[in-house]
């Protein structure tokens, strides 16, 4: 008995005690007893698997239970201990399976992981044997034989192995001793022994109280009253046709359905053969589910069974016949699973918003699907929807990652609906869908784009200070800061003035302001460059080139550049009395540092000695003679010329011309005597050039005899030696495009006339090469000096344009000396 008892507390310790069995496969599993509380430590998983404490909650640890929406155990995050989350009933969880096991999983996210974690249920002796009923009617014939045998209706215990019941008791009496007998599966029932003849005349009944036992430490017990009437003789028990019945039953049969029959027979004839049936071991559930007819041994379903709930049931049925004699049999009834639940999607974990740029392969997502159905009807296919940049890939067990194949565009879809759908393999297929909204967050990939290309404007020039200019736009199709445009002006000079002193931008709206005032004559027309940055991280940028085009307003009035504008000297023309009607005299040169119809002057004499002799033309300033010259006419000529431009309101400008009509100018005493004291101090340097130009002449003459032979048949005839060229002096620096804009309209080159006896050149007469005008590319263009000998007048096509003369005009005056020319004397 001591050993039996050191024996027994040792089980105890060992239930109670927490085992950790580490796997192959890195599974643990761990042993604990039922109903520990809540909070109770199982084991260290983390240890035990040998996780980082660390990393436990930035990895999402936690506990799924398959099968079973109950969660019983959970995780500690700080510890990483398994503690009880809820009470553990082993008889309510696993019923009577001799193996109680609880099948839990931990899993981990980035990367995922998942552990197999066996949790094995023991048993405690928590329940006591039970009885199937409060008394135990038997009906014993008194002709019994000593010894005789008989089977008392079994005690059932909820508890299994050593804590189920192990031993019977029975109240000392004068007629029966207890025998423990032990079933085919293991189970203790007694049976009544005969110890002494029964006397119905003496004792009609035998009141008796049976105790059963179980093994539990402290032992628990149950018993049951058993009433015994003593009846005449009845020897033959009931005979099941089978010592056990098996029968296998569809779930969510309907109700009614018959699962089997159970038939005994009974040798005695009469009330001591018929046969009346009953439960005599069976658990409340099946209980709940199953009906037995005492008549006729027929086993119906009252419930709805669930494979998912219970896959078989197990129970006694009993056998007793008129008198009380009893034998039993055991029934299994299996439970066939059929296809009738559909997976169910389980979003495990989801990573939204997923940046635009992941790369292809990124997991966004972990998805679980579980069927409660077995075999193939819990075989799962996961399947996604089509033309979607994403895809599911298996992963672990039952676990999907959800992966992109291909790169996200948040400018072209901001979000996505994912549906996926889990299909079985049963027959017919069950299926279910889960729809997954994912967003694709922004991230800063597109710079600013201008809506043109390039951008022109037009502004008037004597702009207000700050006055907008122009404005450009740049859109950006990020999000929020990334899509939020700035912009600037790029750094730079404009005719040696920056940028910023020219113009400004508002970093919002994108307008350009003038800091100053413009002047067209400086500034025509330049070009600046705009950034537009958006607020990313790092930002992106584009700039565009802004065209600013300076409108000439009529500002400047016209300047006259021959005769002299200052009047340091007397310009004098000299028109030969035989000069003929519409014979040019001479020209009033004026520019005009305007632009455009601004600059298109127009010429006038609006005083005159003779108001009738002469006339200017009104767009080239020509001045020539409106009839011929008679004698009567004045030596002295004075016209006052006005130069007006064509803008509004018109700018004007007037100048004087002095004319001498002879033929002589020593006939001019008083002008001789006037254009002797004004030259008197340079007369030593005008003899010196008077010398040099006679030379000068005497060369050109040669060369100008041997060109006309050469260009005679190519090119008009000309002869030319600068007289009235403007020098460059008369030309400022704002009218390097007098050409362009046609300020100039007409280009001239003039002989010269000079009458004997001139101490000086201020006298002059002029004509041009012919009665209209000369191409723009040739008027002004280049002044020839001395000191440039080699410069464009020594080109033989200038010297031929110098020296070829048009058919026009046949003579050439030096003096009183005047040559025909005839071409075919050239």
């Amino acid at each position: 008995m001591k050993y039996t008892k050191n024996l027994m507390d040792f089980c105890v310790w060992l239930w109670l005690s927490i085992f950790i069995v580490q796997s192959a496969h890195g599974d643990v599993s761990y042993s604990i007893p039922e109903e520990l509380k809540r909070g109770s430590v199982i084991g260290n998983v983390a240890k035990d698997i040998g996780l980082d404490l660390k990393g436990l909650s930035g990895r999402k640890a936690r506990i799924d239970t398959e099968g079973n929406s109950r969660r019983f155990v959970d995780i500690n995050l700080r510890t990483g201990e398994l503690v009880v989350a809820e009470r553990i009933d082993r008889e309510e969880l696993c019923s009577e399976k001799l193996s109680c096991v609880l099948n839990v999983e931990l899993m981990l996210e980035t990367p995922l992981e998942l552990h197999r974690v066996l949790i094995e249920i023991k048993d405690i002796n928590d329940n006591s044997p039970i009885f199937p009923t409060d008394v135990i009617t038997l009906e014993i014939s008194e002709n019994a034989d000593k010894g005789a045998a008989f089977r008392v209706a079994g005690a059932h215990d909820a508890d299994i192995g050593q804590n189920a019941v192990q031993n019977y008791a029975l109240e000392n009496n004068n007629h029966f001793v207890l025998a423990v007998r032990t079933n085919d599966d293991g189970g203790k029932y007694s049976e009544l022994i005969l110890d002494k003849e029964l006397d119905r005349e003496k004792e009609e009944e035998v009141k008796l109280v049976l105790k059963a036992l179980d093994g539990g430490n402290p032992a628990k017990s149950g018993s049951v009253a058993i009433h015994i009437t003593v009846l005449d003789a009845n020897d033959n028990a009931p005979v099941f046709s089978q010592t056990a019945y098996k029968a296998s039953l569809p779930e969510n049969s309907p109700l009614d359905t018959v699962v089997l029959i159970v038939s005994a027979t009974d040798a005695d004839a009469g009330a001591n053969g018929e046969v009346t049936y009953e439960f005599s071991r069976i658990t409340e559930k099946a209980r709940k589910l199953f009906a037995l007819n005492h008549q006729s041994g027929e086993i119906r379903l009252i419930g709805s069974v669930d494979y998912e709930d219970e896959s078989k049931y197990e129970m006694r049925v009993q056998g007793k016949d008129g008198t009380g004699l009893t034998s039993d049999t055991k029934v299994s009834i299996e439970i066939i699973d059929v296809n009738d639940n559909a997976p169910v999607i389980y979003l495990k974990s989801l990573n939204s918003p997923v940046p635009e740029n992941a790369p292809p392969g990124t997991e966004v997502g972990i998805i679980n699907v579980q069927d409660r159905d077995s075999d193939s009807n819990r075989q799962i296919r996961c399947t996604i929807q089509q033309g979607v940049p994403f895809k599911l890939v298996p992963s672990i067990k039952n676990y999907f990652s959800l992966l992109t194949t291909g790169e996200l565009d948040r400018e072209l879809i901001t979000d996505y609906n994912i549906t996926i759908t889990a299909t079985d393999e049963g027959s017919p297929p069950l299926s279910s869908s889960k729809v997954v909204h994912l967003s694709v967050a922004d991230v800063n990939d597109n710079p600013p784009v201008f809506s043109k290309q390039s951008y022109i404007a037009h502004v008037t020039e004597n702009n207000s200070q700050g006055s907008s200019v122009a404005s450009v736009t740049a859109t950006d199709p990020d999000w929020r800061q990334n899509g939020t445009v700035i912009y600037s002006l790029l750094p730079g000079e404009v005719n040696g003035f920056p940028v910023s002193a020219l113009l400004s931008i508002n970093g919002d709206t994108g307008v350009i302001h003038a800091v100053r005032s413009f002047d067209y004559e400086q500034f025509k027309d330049f070009k600046v460059k705009v950034l537009a940055r958006d607020n990313g991280s790092p930002p992106l940028s584009s700039n565009v080139t802004v065209s600013i085009h300076v409108v000439d307003v009529n500002d400047n009035s016209p300047q006259i550049l021959y005769p002299s504008p200052d009047g340091s000297s007397v310009m004098t023309e000299l028109v030969p009395r035989a000069a003929p009607a519409a014979s040019l005299v001479s020209k009033v040169i004026a520019v005009d540092a305007d632009s455009g119809q601004n600059a298109w002057l127009s010429y006038s004499i609006i005083k005159a000695t003779d108001p009738g002799l002469f006339t200017i033309g009104v767009h080239s300033g020509e001045i020539r003679t409106q009839r011929d010259i008679s004698e009567s006419d004045a030596i002295k000529q004075d016209l006052i010329v006005s130069v007006k431009d064509n803008g509004q309101p018109s700018l004007s400008v007037t100048c004087t011309m002095y004319l001498v009509i002879s033929d002589n100018l020593a006939d001019i005493p008083e002008l001789k005597d006037r254009s002797h004291e004004d030259s008197s101090s340079k007369l030593t340097t005008y003899l010196i050039i008077a010398l040099v130009s006679v030379s000068t002449f005497f060369l050109t003459f040669m060369i100008i005899a041997l060109a006309v032979r050469f260009c005679h048949r190519r090119k008009p005839r000309l002869l030319f030696d600068g007289a009235v060229a403007i020098p460059s002096a008369y030309l400022p620096p704002n009218y390097a495009d007098v050409d362009g804009t046609m300020t100039l309209r007409s280009g001239y080159n003039y002989d010269a006339y000079l009458t004997t006896g001139s101490r000086t050149s201020d006298f002059k007469f002029v004509q041009s090469y012919n009665d209209g005008t000369l191409l723009a590319d040739r008027t002004l263009s280049k002044s020839c000096t001395a000191d440039e000998p080699f410069g464009p007048c020594d080109e033989p096509e200038t010297l031929l344009q110098i020296c070829c003369p048009p058919p026009s005009q046949r003579y050439c005056n030096i003096g009183d000396f005047t040559a025909e020319h005839m071409d075919d004397q050239e």
